[in-house]
């Protein structure tokens, strides 16, 4: 299966050093039968929708309302990706949310970092967990409002939007981090 990385940020200080950027820990995460090309979005990079069979959108440092001129372009990659498979990871999760209906704000809770537990609320085919899940976290945003056309399938005191599964299309968004 052929996936593009939209990678929107890079892993702070050194730890690229120690465990590769975004799109090698995805890499590893996703194993053999994937042939993964990466695109730097905040360089201004998108990969033509119809040359993948799904695009994963990465973490980073920046919010989904900071003024950086890539984001509304990534909003509107997400908005005109339609059918297309689609996977987001953190500011992947939020800007998603954002572009498709929901709404993100800095959490009053402050940061959410370390390992989070989440309790299942919607178990579907690819989710392998019944109950509850625990998995790192690393994020100071989060949804706040549930997107339109979306079942939320984990969720937590802290992060009631935890991950979410659209309806519409075929996509699903994670605030935690599967590939730390």
């Amino acid at each position: 299966m052929k996936v593009a990385i939209l990678e929107t940020g890079r892993p702070p200080g050194n730890l690229a050093d120690a465990f590769g950027d975004y799109p090698a820990m995805f890499a590893r995460l996703l194993g053999a039968g994937f042939e993964i090309e990466s695109f730097d979005v905040p360089a201004g990079e998108f990969p033509e929708p119809d040359a993948y069979a799904a695009f994963l959108i990465t973490g980073s440092p920046a919010g989904v309302y900071d003024p950086l001129p890539w984001i509304e372009p990534l909003q509107q990659f997400i908005r005109d990706a339609g059918d297309s498979k689609m996977v987001g990871i953190c500011f992947g999760h939020q800007v998603m949310a954002e572009a498709l209906g929901g709404h993100v704000e800095k959490s009053d809770k402050g940061w959410g970092a370390g390992l989070h537990r989440y309790t299942i609320i919607h178990a579907d085919p690819w989710i392998d967990s019944v109950g509850a899940i625990a998995i790192p976290a690393s994020h100071q945003h989060q949804v706040v409002v549930q997107p339109p056309n979306t079942d939320i399938v984990a969720a937590s005191d802290f992060t009631p939007f935890a991950a979410l599964a659209w309806t519409d299309r075929p996509a699903i968004s994670f605030q935690f981090h599967p590939e730390f």
